[in-house]
């Protein structure tokens, strides 16, 4: 093992240096192009009396070209000067089938081919062959090459860690990734931003990044089973694979806040890929319906929720969250098209031109939005008059006919016929506005009106593939719209145990009804959290397909204290311990904003500097963040507390549900506070955190 440490050191030295060569022969490429564009630049301003324009033209070209060139090139600097940092993390030794000789294959996250000699020194874990590291133990194995399946056999399995052009360590492996490996790595302090994964990627995962098959794939995965992640080394993958026909602008996100967005903002250009553009479902909304249209959010739903024990609202919210709702709406769209429309027989020249005519006309144009279809059916019915009768009729006789059109049509505001609609069918009581503005729960019901009703233009009409984050949050009228909006390819991700709002959450099988041709994947192992904390947090939400990593840290702790001022004294001393520590991130996770607004206040006060998460938060931040178990869905810190766990807080399914995602926020560390009894949905854990000496009463 000594005498392989010392190759594979030799061999690392000698990839540095042909990439320092590579990077200095960019760096003189790059000079030469500068000095030649200011040379153009010069020669064009001193003959700019003698040039005539085409000659101007040529010059400008020639220029553009250069300029475009060094823009290649820079971007290829910058990824072999990432690529120095750390080559690779991988080799496989393969041997094919069909060839007597074995091959050496190194992986990282970019690849490296010598421009001198043509050597390839990294492949990229994207490419086919990489994909031997993922799927198979030493021993038979085969990968799909673009020519077709290449057998094999797989000889040796090799990881190593380089950091800043170091070896720091290199294991043997037999298996996929080495439980060493992967636990040191999840052991980690938390970082300012999600990051990249590719060298600790599982069989499973690998398998769901790789499909390049599948139209819409539904990926349902347990908290802390890194699907978010996966989801975006699949974009990756996507973007590797598809690179003629796929870039990062033909890829949109929807995410479910401008925190989160920025959180996981920073993997694609890790893995050397532009940043894709992100929208959330309330943007995407108001840019369908236009600035005349007011509507609650999201946000402000689930804080009403929370706020008040309305019933009223919760039927509602739950309602029109059922998939015989959308059933409903779309009954409702075909019930208006019979009765908008009323033909009548008119007379053109003395000559009848029948109802039939208009109402046949009106039904065949049913694609296109009303005022179009209005305009088209006009149009539509002249051409066929003048045809039967051979005639030409004049500017006025025309105009008839389009009058006559137009008052066949009745017409309505679309905000009157949603409003109508729950009298159609006998639930008027559902339509509530608030102050003017439409609730959450109304606005893509009233999208997907519009959309069978007039049609709806577009606007992110060039996206080729989108993926959609936290989807038990949306409703099957929401995906019905987004159906419709987007023909393309989907990625939809989330877990249906971790909704924030369970009146209005969707199931995979939900999901699945509404997109046609979805594929459902399912993970089921957590990483995040240490054992202790998934044990706990399994007692207030049991899932008994949920498989905790066996990674282990402190149990979570409970302490009941007598009065908010205790709570706020305990969370002072553990932001002191905090600060001492090692690790990088704490939450501090209250159920509502203005709980979180409050504390942070008190904090202020008590001398504790810690930022407060709201609504319009545009980025993600380490250090000591406040905030509510809603914005920091998706999220992970290195220490969670919870301030008051008390019964008075969390008592409702909605509240378990909250607590339970804040639980699962924690990596290493997990405090529980309670003023005054614990909730309900801690009972399952008394008994052990009183063996474990845990509880603890202040």
């Amino acid at each position: 093992m000594t005498l392989d440490k010392d190759l594979e050191t030799r061999r690392l030295t000698d990839c540095l240096a042909r990439i320092d060569v590579n990077l200095g022969q960019i760096g003189a490429r790059l000079s030469d192009y500068q000095r030649d564009i200011q040379a153009a630049h010069d020669h064009m301003w001193e003959a700019r009396r003698d040039m005539d324009h085409l000659d101007k033209v040529a010059m400008r070209q020639s220029i553009d070209q250069m300029m475009r060139s060094s823009d290649v090139l820079r971007a290829q600097a910058k990824k072999l000067a990432k690529l120095r940092k750390s080559p690779y993390f991988g080799r496989f030794d393969f041997r094919r089938q069909d060839r007597n000789e074995t091959g050496s294959y190194y992986i990282g996250i970019h690849d490296f081919r010598d421009e001198d000699t043509q050597e390839p020194w990294v492949y990229d874990w994207r490419a086919p062959v990489s994909s031997l590291f993922y799927d198979f133990e030493t021993g038979p194995a085969r990968y799909e090459a673009p020519s077709g399946t290449i057998p094999g056999d797989l000889t040796l399995k090799r990881q190593f860690r380089i950091r800043d052009g170091a070896m720091e360590f290199m294991l043997d492996v037999s298996v996929n990734i080495v439980d060493d490996v992967l636990q040191e790595e999840l052991a980690r302090a938390s970082d300012d931003g999600m990051k990249n994964i590719v060298a600790t990627i599982q069989r499973d995962q690998n398998a769901i990044i790789r499909d390049a098959e599948a139209h819409t794939l539904i990926i349902q995965g347990v908290a802390g089973s890194g699907k978010t992640s996966i989801a975006l080394h699949r974009i990756a993958f996507l973007l590797y694979r598809f690179k003629d026909t796929l870039s990062s602008a033909d890829i949109l996100i929807i995410s479910p806040n401008r925190v989160f967005a920025d959180y996981i903002g920073n993997v694609l250009p890790e893995l050397g890929e532009e940043t894709v553009p992100e929208i959330g479902m309330e943007t995407l909304a108001a840019q369908i319906l236009g600035p005349k249209i007011r509507f609650q959010s999201f946000f402000e739903q689930t804080a009403r929720l929370l706020d008040s024990d309305d019933q009223a609202m919760k039927e509602r919210i739950r309602a029109k969250a059922a998939p015989e709702f959308l059933r409903q709406i779309e009954a409702y769209a075909r019930h208006l098209e019979k009765t908008s429309f009323a033909p009548e027989d008119i007379v053109v020249r003395k000559r009848p031109l029948p109802g039939f005519v208009f109402e046949t006309t009106w039904g065949r144009l049913g694609q296109l939005d009303l005022a179009e279809r209005i305009v088209a059916m006009g149009n539509s019915v002249i051409e066929q008059f003048e045809a039967q009768y051979n005639v030409e009729l004049r500017k006025e006789e025309r105009a008839v006919i389009r009058k006559a059109a137009r008052g066949m049509v009745k017409r309505t505001t679309l905000r009157k016929a949603y409003r109508e609609f729950f009298d159609w069918i006998g639930r008027p009581e559902l339509f509530q506005p608030v102050g003017g503005r439409l609730e959450y729960a109304d606005v893509f019901p009233l999208i997907y009106l519009r959309m069978l009703t007039e049609g709806v233009e577009n606007p992110h009409a060039g996206v080729k593939h989108l993926l959609v984050d936290e989807m038990q949050d949306y409703t099957p009228v929401q995906y019905a719209v987004l159906a419709r909006l987007f023909k393309c390819r989907k990625t939809i991700l989330g877990d249906a145990t971790q909704s924030v709002n369970p009146y209005s959450a969707s199931t995979p099988e939900r999901i699945e009804a509404v997109l046609e041709g979805a594929w459902r994947v399912t993970l089921n192992k957590s990483y995040r959290s240490t054992w202790q904390i998934m044990q706990f947090a399994l007692k207030i939400a049991p899932n008994p397909d949920l498989v905790a990593m066996e990674r282990h840290g402190p149990d979570p702790d409970l302490a009941v204290v007598g009065t908010q001022k205790d709570a706020v004294a305990r969370i002072a001393k553990a932001v002191r311990d905090f600060r001492a520590s090692d690790h990088t991130s704490l939450a501090v996770l209250a159920k509502t904003q203005a709980q979180a607004t409050r504390l942070h206040g008190a904090l202020t006060d008590a001398g504790v500097d810690a930022r407060l998460l709201e609504e319009g938060s545009a980025g993600f931040s380490t250090g000591v963040v406040v905030c509510t178990p809603h914005l920091a869905k998706g999220l992970e810190f290195d220490r969670v507390i919870i301030p008051d766990a008390s019964d008075a807080v969390f008592s409702t399914e909605m509240d378990r549900n909250l607590l339970y995602v804040a639980c699962t926020r924690a990596m290493h560390q997990l405090s529980l506070i309670s003023v005054g009894a614990p909730s309900r949905f801690l009972e399952a854990t008394e008994g052990d955190r009183a063996r474990n000496g845990t509880r603890q009463a202040v």
